[in-house]
């Protein structure tokens, strides 16, 4: 039987990421641009090597921005017992915790880590009285799951606050169903070191940790969308590095002449040729630039050139490098090429489809760790909606649109679909979920005084106004 005492499990933890922490690493280095060098000669100088540090194009926060940005959540609609939604208000319980949080501005940073690393973490706790979610590295914590597949819950978590450094020890936070401990340890793979405090209640029924991942496959592993695209980020860097040596030695004519000797340094005194150490002469420096030309007066001179290196091929294998780049990663070539120019609307629309899916795809995944997470808040804060599985987390509309062209589709819906207009709101381009709210009170109140006047209209007794009779002068 598995052995899972508090020190086993955080062992296990702390194995996981001393398992995982090189490749993280890796990946963390070519997030930031940290990539290896391109293939040069062993004996390569100072000047190739700072040709090899130009030639580093980071492309890797792009493949990560581009999806990341397209995802925010603007609000939480609760299931309610019939199974239908209720638009989330800025006095629900899941939106306070989500305003109290910060995460508005926070959510950004766990999509971008699970999107880099293949998965981030959120925990969940009650501080200070008040139930907060915050952010948790992939470089710093690990899960452990009974079925890393299919469990959103997990067995344990830990996360590392303060890595060893010199003679003191690291220190971490464990949590598993129950309990919290604090954790200290010396090394990631050092068992022996690994020592816990007594463990106090976290008052939840589960692990408050939760993971965000973006993609899972049936043996629980994570991959994000940095580690494949390594190997053609080589290829990028080394077809810039060739294109960056072709410009620099070979991208100008090479003026050549024979049959002239350059001149020599001679004593000053004496007029005499200077020789060197194995006796030839050592010839003056020329200043020869492009304002200058050489001439001959021996007859038997003969000037010529060799043709510069034509660039075009490399420009073309670096543009054939990044589509493909952008067809592995599902990012249109546009985003990463800049070249939008005479796209028609159907095309442009063709090219966002692989993208479009892929969102969508982060969206469903993302969505269903924010639903766990605004459940184990109510459960930490008392309130409705412990067992809510069928709320659902509503994402802001990111497509450009016009106004113009969004408000003729809405009226066509209206009128020709009957899709009542509080339905079609939330369709409206870039509208807010606090935007949202706000129509629906003005909406409510508009409603209201309609409902008086037609109140008051009905009271009112309707007679037909007569003219008094006026009696004729006599």
């Amino acid at each position: 039987m598995a052995d899972t005492s508090p020190v086993s499990l955080a062992r296990q933890l702390l194995a996981i990421l001393g398992r995982d922490r090189k490749r993280l690493l890796r990946i963390d280095d070519y997030l930031h641009g940290r990539h290896d060098d391109p293939y040069m000669p062993a004996m390569a100088d100072e000047e190739y090597r700072l040709l090899a540090k130009r030639a580093i194009s980071n492309w890797t926060p792009l493949l990560i921005n581009t999806p990341a940005q397209t995802r925010y959540v603007d609000g939480y609609r609760a299931g309610d017992d019939s199974g239908q939604g209720s638009a989330t208000n800025l006095s629900s319980p899941q939106w306070e915790h989500w305003q109290r949080s910060r995460l508005d501005a926070r959510q950004t940073a766990i999509y971008k880590g699970a999107l880099a690393y293949g998965h981030s973490f959120t925990l969940t706790e009650r501080v200070k009285g008040a139930v907060l979610t915050k952010g948790l590295s992939a470089l710093r914590t690990a899960a452990l799951y009974e079925d890393p597949a299919n469990d959103d819950t997990p067995y344990a978590a830990l996360s590392v606050t303060a890595w060893p450094y010199s003679e003191s020890a690291g220190t971490a936070r464990m949590w598993d169903g129950t309990h919290e401990y604090a954790v200290s340890f010396l090394s990631l793979d050092d068992e022996e070191g690994v020592k816990l405090a007594a463990g106090k209640r976290h008052g939840a029924s589960e692990c408050p940790v939760t993971r965000f991942a973006a993609s899972v496959d049936l043996e629980g592993r994570t991959v994000g969308v940095v580690e494949p695209m390594v190997p053609l980020q080589n290829r990028i860097n080394q077809t810039i590095f060739d294109l960056l040596l072709a410009q620099s030695y070979g991208s100008t004519k090479v003026r050549t002449v024979t049959g002239m000797a350059p001149p020599v340094q001679r004593d000053p005194e004496t007029g005499e040729v200077v020789y060197d150490e194995q006796g030839n002469p050592i010839p003056l420096p020329i200043n020869h630039n492009a304002k200058r030309f050489l001439f001959a007066e021996d007859p038997d001179v003969k000037f010529g050139s060799l043709d510069e290196t034509p660039l075009g091929g490399f420009i073309d294998s670096i543009d054939m490098s990044i589509r493909h780049l952008s067809a592995v990663a599902q990012v249109p070539p546009h985003h990463l090429l800049g070249q939008i120019a005479n796209l028609s609307a159907e095309a442009l629309q063709a090219a966002e489809t692989a993208l479009s899916r892929k969102i969508q795809e982060f969206r469903t995944l993302f969505g269903e760790a924010w639903e766990r997470v605004f459940r184990f808040a109510a459960e930490l804060g008392g309130a409705a909606g412990v067992d809510d599985f069928k709320g659902e987390v509503i994402w802001r509309d990111m497509e450009q649109r016009s106004l113009a062209q969004a408000a003729d589709a809405l009226g066509k819906l209206r009128e020709q679909l009957g899709i009542p207009a509080k339905g079609l709101w939330k369709r409206v381009p870039n509208v807010t979920q606090t935007e949202l709210d706000e129509w629906d009170d003005l909406a409510d109140e508009e409603d209201s005084v309609g409902q008086l006047a037609t109140a008051l209209t009905r009271a009112t007794p309707q007679t037909d106004a007569t003219a008094d009779e006026v009696p004729a002068a006599a």
